[in-house]
């Protein structure tokens, strides 16, 4: 490239420290990760990625080479949970690693079609979406169920989000501890029933129309596909409703322990929806800051008008303990 390009500076720093931040990340799971195909793959990763990073430094003729502090802390922590959890921690943070890219990448190339930088994304793209294939080729060999570990995470917000509704909304009707941890554990428990027979019953009812599908296609002497499910629903179901409810025990624990009012509770959650968030949005590829965000608006709305709920009906009907 002959000339160099001048963008908005937050998105060329942001586009240099994205690369120079996978290409930390890759070489530092490599010199921790026993798996030898999962080594190979992260030398291949990184050898593009060092491509990249030059590309995009020559591009807006920039010398940007050191991670900034929140990338530095964000390795950290990275790395020290592939420590904890191996393998499987790898690869699934290669598969979120890979799927924010694309997305973001994708993202940029609508907005600048047509122009210099729009042109430039093409190529980088070809690289994510063969390097997103080779992961999800792995990880299908290694039976890693990224859905399952997603699910769980979902399950835990959940629970968390409603169940601390119901503690705020029985603090506001009964203003008593005793009733209120008698009341939303009851309700735990049967949201967590609730959550994993609906799982069943979701699963259950895939697994016959796919089976109804493969054999109408053998009856027609067509190529019938396999009607196996990776998730199968009984064991969905227990994964589903064991995350609900440990979700919902979150906000719970703190009334168990002797809080007298929904404060604690709210604070104990804040802090685990931010954790949690951050998680599902990590394995998602989504934006980490506008997940937290819109989970800790949620939780507020739904103490806010389940707490109201519950004084308008202490005052309404007359509630009382």
């Amino acid at each position: 490239m002959e000339t160099p390009h001048h963008h908005d500076p937050k998105l060329v720093r942001t586009l240099i420290l994205d690369e120079l931040f996978d290409q930390s990340l890759y070489r530092a799971l490599r010199e921790i990760s026993p798996d030898k195909d999962a080594q190979k793959v992260l030398d291949e990763l990184v050898q593009v990625e060092i491509q990249h990073l030059a590309f995009w430094q020559k591009f807006f003729d920039s010398t940007l080479d050191t991670l900034d502090l929140g990338r530095r802390v964000k390795l950290r922590v990275i790395v020290l949970a592939c420590r904890l959890f191996g393998t499987t921690a790898v690869h699934l943070i290669l598969e979120a690693i890979e799927v924010y890219g694309v997305r973001k990448y994708l993202s940029l190339w609508k907005s600048y079609q047509g122009q210099p930088l729009g042109d430039a994304l093409k190529g980088i793209l070809m690289d994510e979406f063969k390097h997103e294939d080779t992961l999800v080729t792995q990880l299908t060999e290694r039976k890693i169920n990224a859905e399952k570990i997603r699910n769980i995470f979902l399950g835990l917000n959940d629970g968390l989000v409603e169940i601390l509704g119901a503690v705020s909304g029985f603090f506001g009707a009964f203003g008593d501890a005793v009733m209120v941890l008698i009341a939303a554990s009851t309700t735990a428990v049967a949201g967590s029933l609730s959550m994993a027979a609906g799982a069943f019953l979701a699963l259950n009812s895939e697994k016959e129309v796919k089976t109804t599908e493969s054999l109408k296609r053998q009856f027609l002497g067509e190529e019938a596909h396999s009607a196996d499910m990776e998730e199968q629903p009984f064991g969905s179901a227990v994964v589903v409703g064991a995350s609900y409810f440990a979700g919902a025990m979150i906000p719970v624990l703190p009334v168990l322990f002797g809080a007298t009012n929904a404060v604690i509770s709210v604070l104990t959650a804040g802090l685990v929806i931010i954790v949690v968030s951050t998680v599902l949005a990590f394995l998602s590829g989504m934006n980490v800051r506008r997940r937290i965000v819109m989970n800790l608006v949620i939780i507020t709305a739904a103490v806010i008008i389940t707490y109201a709920i519950g004084i308008a009906a202490k005052t309404l009907w007359g509630i009382s303990v």
